[in-house]
């Protein structure tokens, strides 16, 4: 069998190192100290505080709160150029127990059968497709 190694066929290894000044942050605090994030920190708070998606309640004795944490991410451009920063407040669900308030937390998933759909959809009517970044899924449109 020859293979392309054997045969001197290789491709050339491109290996680029790259220093980002602006890495993704693991805590609140950093994120605060900076003002890039500090931004999108508090829109996503803000977010959350309009779309009414929490109300402070007791715990009951018998349950265990679901703790929450940040999630930060920088995307960039395909030339390594910072496209946005991202701040996600999320619950950590994976805490949660089988038959203990389990049906009664959404998340807002697409299942594959719908993308599937919607793509044939798209070129059976000739539609053009887009691709959206949704900020908050769950903001209401004012009217």
């Amino acid at each position: 069998m020859q293979t392309r190694s054997k045969s001197g066929i290789s491709k050339p290894k491109i290996f680029q190192a790259t220093a980002w000044i602006d890495e993704e942050l693991h805590s609140i605090k950093q994120a605060l100290a900076s003002p890039h994030w500090k931004v999108v920190v508090q829109e996503e708070y803000e977010a959350l505080l309009k779309n009414k998606t929490w109300s402070l309640v007791s715990l009951p004795s018998d349950r265990r709160a679901v703790h929450c944490k940040w999630l930060f991410r920088i995307k960039r451009n395909a030339d390594g150029s910072i496209a946005q920063y991202k701040a996600r407040f999320v619950a950590k669900g994976f805490f949660q127990q089988p038959g203990i308030y389990f049906h009664e937390v959404f998340s807002p998933v697409v299942k594959p059968v719908i993308v599937r759909v919607i793509l044939t959809l798209d070129l059976s009517k000739g539609w053009q497709l887009r691709q959206v970044d949704i900020n908050n899924a769950l903001q209401k449109k004012s009217t």
